[in-house]
């Protein structure tokens, strides 16, 4: 007997369904056809022992299971339970009429009990859209699944359960995730603030200018200065996630199968920290079976690098791309995906080796020419696509003792928000958000400068001899500052303020 199941496949972050047809017939063996991976071709093994356990035969006859379309690679262990139930189906030990209506999906132990999957969120955002009336799926992941509005989603634990259901004799509550109400409840909380940084206001400064306007920042300083500190709290300053943007980042940390058990949807900004040892398929993304790196986990948050040069330079040099297109192409001999790479970067280093050049205090103990070594180990590209190069300087005595209370991190949201509200109006049709996106010709249509500020950028230009890329971020940085004004042009005092924060420019920065 032949019976249809539906299952659904992960390719990059959008899911395809799969049709999972089981043929019992007369003849012998087990086959398992169209492109399974090992995983997969080890079901055989896990559906036999969870049947047996829970008292139903595995047919001695000849068995054939197809993965179709049969071009797609398929991955993982989620089909076992599909596979389970359409062998009792082809094989008359339940009856079920029902199976068109659903999807199903799960792995299976050897006694029975279904454990969870990866990427619930997509599979449940394609099942909706190509009209399936549910999905059956772990019950670990039936509140990411749930996300999706008016839509039934069927958390199972065990073979027993999901057979019971199908042919009637069990009714399983969808469960219900009241999207909006939760995402709106948790949005503000945050574990971290601004206000726990003693000192330091010329970098809160510039960090309020790099949230405002979404542009790449770079901390150098000495140890112990506080920069790891203040790029943890960056995310609490950022605008508010949208929904619209909490989805997309909830697919990507679904599909990677970084979601927590019982999880639904993210509603704080993503913070990445990835150790200065990460390879460049694990930051970018890729492998043999493609998997989102970690700017695509960072995306609409914060990818925070610390200790900069030691990260190896061909790692470095593989985020240009991404961080110019917003998104990341991993293109292999047969197929070729996009992951989505909206992230902000946020950078910090030491001025040399042993960490005190240019300290106020202390004397650096690094040999002639070390420092400027140790800089170049960051290749003049990418400190180009960095806006704002922040020297931070060790808070003095009187700072951290002091009980002052500094100023909170939602204080400094609500100016980020209304500069970026004003972006927001500006680009009114465009697909952008903030300044720092901008296009060569929307800088040059909308960063109009005056006489003395284009003076003051040219004689800039030639003292540092800075790129022409450097030419148009200053210019967006200075427009973000104005934003920050609430100012309707660009001024010589916002202009001033955005060339000074290129200290890695500085022909004798590290001479």
């Amino acid at each position: 007997m032949l019976v249809k199941i539906f299952g659904s496949a992960v390719f990059g972050v959008d899911a395809v369904t799969i049709n999972v047809e089981v043929n019992v017939c007369s003849g012998r063996k087990y086959f398992l056809v169209g492109l399974p991976d090992n995983a997969i071709k080890e079901s055989w093994s896990r559906v036999e022992s969870a049947l047996r356990v829970n008292n139903y035969k595995m047919p001695r006859i000849k068995i054939i299971v197809n993965l179709a379309p049969a071009d797609i690679r398929k991955e993982g262990s989620a089909y076992d339970l599909p596979i389970a139930v359409g062998v009792l189906t082809a094989s008359n030990q339940i009856t079920v009429d029902t199976l068109s209506k659903y999807i199903i999906m799960g792995e299976l132990s050897l006694d029975g009990k279904v454990q969870p999957i990866k990427g619930a969120l997509p599979i449940a955002i394609q099942a909706k859209k190509e009209g399936f009336e549910g999905i059956i799926l772990p019950k670990q992941n039936a509140n990411e699944a749930a996300i999706v509005s008016d839509f039934n989603v069927y958390g199972v634990s065990h073979l027993d359960e999901v057979v019971d259901f199908l042919c009637g004799k069990k009714m399983i509550t969808p469960t219900v995730v009241k999207t909006h109400d939760q995402f709106y409840a948790n949005v503000e909380n945050a574990g971290f603030d601004f206000s726990d940084v003693k000192g330091q206001e010329n970098i809160k400064r510039a960090l309020e200018i790099a949230a405002a306007g979404g542009h790449n920042v770079i901390l150098i300083g000495p140890p112990g200065a506080g920069k790891t500190m203040l790029a943890k709290r960056m995310p609490t300053i950022l605008p508010p996630l949208s929904l619209q943007e909490a989805l997309e980042t909830t697919k990507i940390h679904s599909v990677a199968g970084k979601l927590k058990k019982d999880a639904s949807l993210l509603y704080q900004r993503p913070f990445r920290s990835p150790h200065h040892t990460v390879s460049d398929v694990a930051l970018v993304g890729g492998g043999g079976h493609p998997q989102p790196g970690e700017i695509s986990l960072a995306h609409n948050g914060v990818l925070f690098l610390d200790e900069l040069p030691e990260f190896k330079r061909g790692v470095l040099e593989v985020m240009r791309q991404p961080m110019e297109e917003r998104k990341v192409n991993i293109s292999r001999a047969r197929y070729s995906i996009d992951y989505p790479a909206n992230f902000m970067l946020v950078a910090s280093m030491n001025p040399c080796p042993c960490g005190y050049y240019n300290h106020p205090e202390r004397t650096c103990v690094c040999g002639p020419g070390v420092v400027h070594k140790y800089l170049a180990k960051i290749s003049g590209p990418l400190l180009d696509r960095i806006d704002l190069h922040v020297e931070v300087t060790p808070v003095n005595l009187q700072d951290m003792s002091s009980k002052r209370i500094s100023e909170s991190s939602s204080e400094i949201r609500k100016r980020v928000v209304a500069a970026r509200k004003i972006q927001e109006e500006r680009f009114n049709g465009e697909d952008l958000y903030c300044n720092a996106q901008m296009t060569t010709k929307l800088t040059r249509d909308i960063c109009i400068l005056d006489d003395t500020s284009q003076n003051l950028l040219n004689t800039a230009m030639k003292r540092l001899g800075l790129s022409a890329r450097a030419y148009e971020r200053i210019i967006r940085v200075a427009r973000t500052i104005a934003d920050l004004a609430k100012s309707e042009n660009i001024q010589m005092e916002h202009l001033a303020e955005a060339i000074q924060f290129r200290s890695l420019d500085r022909e004798n920065w590290a001479t």
